[in-house]
């Protein structure tokens, strides 16, 4: 008896709140029952009599005009309804898809944790599977787009670092036509550098670093580096056909026989850089500055070169043929040896012939990207000029 004596109170305090519960919804149903009832009984009756103001009508006119009112009044009452429950529709939708976006951040930020512990592995497939993962939540995910660019530049750099430091990577004197692309000897790298040229062409903040990373034979082509940092960074007999690197910073760069053919270079800052033997086909070349850069044997073929710099460059042995040069900036710059021709476009007043220039026939049509060979097999000629 004396232990249930506390559960019967326990009980009885449980199921107090519950009976008052009750009771303000029973009561709370009669009141409105009889807002209804005196509503839809009473009220039409006194909006017609007064409306009447006195009048004597027939009781089965006035009996319409009562049904009209409520009529009226019904429709008012459903239409209320219906607002009232298209507004909790709205309002159940409005949490549904607030739960979900949430449910959805936390997954994508469960794949984003996976992903970045993947880079750890020592297994270069569960990395190259990190990698993938990265690109993939980049392009779902505009939020996190900025943050998988950043990490995927920082792997770079990390893995890749110029000189090369790690006993697996290839030394910085080795000839570069026995260095494997960039893709067979780090495939990992090579996905990570193409995922960023993919989605730095959506990217909403200013610069990447690419700076002082090793790039040997990397194939960049199509991709978008604009603005960009390269500094100091080797991209010897890289791939960047139809590459964009608008804006970007080329200062000190290692470019040599890097295939830049029909690349948009416009406003970049190529200073002091090694062009050497780099194929600038038809590139845009517009507001560039390669003050004291190293053009030599560089194919400039019908490169458009419009307010270019190139002040204090080495163009010497350059092919010049067809390229227009009408409103580069030329001054301090070596032409000796370089070829051009009847289609060579100089600055106003330039003197080519007394700067050392050799007019020969123009190539005509330049031959299709399709019929090179690929990267994988191609082969860096010997330069003839020397550091």
């Amino acid at each position: 008896m004396g232990m249930g004596e506390p559960d019967h109170g326990r009980r009885a305090r449980r199921e107090g709140p519950v009976r008052r519960r009750t009771a303000v919804a029973l009561l709370a149903g009669a009141a409105g029952l009889a807002v209804l009832g005196a509503v839809f009984v009473l009220l039409p009756g006194v909006v017609v009599d007064h409306d009447l103001a006195g009048a004597s009508v027939a009781a089965p006119d006035r009996l319409k005009a009562v049904n009209d009112v409520r009529t009226t009044l019904l429709q008012v009452v459903g239409g209320l309804i219906v607002l009232f429950g298209a507004y909790a529709t709205w309002r159940q939708l409005r949490v549904s898809q607030e739960g979900l976006r949430a449910t959805q951040e936390g997954y994508v930020t469960d794949r984003f944790s996976r992903a970045v512990d993947q880079l750890g592995s020592d297994k270069l497939d569960v990395r190259i599977g990190g990698l993938h993962a990265l690109w993939r939540i980049a392009e779902q995910s505009t939020r996190d787009r900025e943050a998988i660019i950043s990490i995927q530049a920082a792997y770079l750099r990390t893995h890749l670092p110029w000189p090369p430091t790690g006993p697996e990577s290839p030394a910085a004197d080795v000839p570069i036509n026995d260095i494997a692309p960039l893709e067979t000897r780090a495939a990992d790298a090579q996905v990570a550098l193409t995922a960023l040229g993919v989605l730095c062409q959506h990217r909403e903040q200013s610069w990447v670093n690419l700076s002082i990373t090793d790039l040997r034979r990397a194939d960049c082509d199509g991709l978008w580096f604009p603005e960009v940092n390269f500094d100091r960074a080797c991209l010897e007999a890289a791939g960047l056909y139809r590459a964009n690197l608008t804006l970007a910073s080329l200062v000190s760069v290692n470019l040599r026989h890097a295939d830049l053919t029909t690349a948009i270079l416009r406003r970049a800052r190529c200073i002091l850089a090694d062009l050497r033997g780099a194929k600038l086909v038809e590139t845009d070349l517009r507001e560039a500055d390669f003050t004291e850069t190293d053009l030599r044997e560089t194919n400039l073929r019908k490169a458009v070169a419009h307010g270019t710099v190139f002040r204090g460059a080495d163009l010497r042995m350059a092919d010049l043929r067809g390229t227009d040069l009408s409103t580069a900036n030329l001054v301090e710059a070596r032409l000796t040896g370089a070829v051009a021709s009847e289609h060579t476009r100089w600055p106003a007043g330039f003197d080519h012939t007394a700067a050392g220039v050799v007019d020969t026939d123009d190539p005509g049509p330049e031959p299709s990207p399709l019929l090179q060979p690929p990267a994988m097999m191609w082969q860096a000629p010997p330069l003839r000029s020397t550091p």
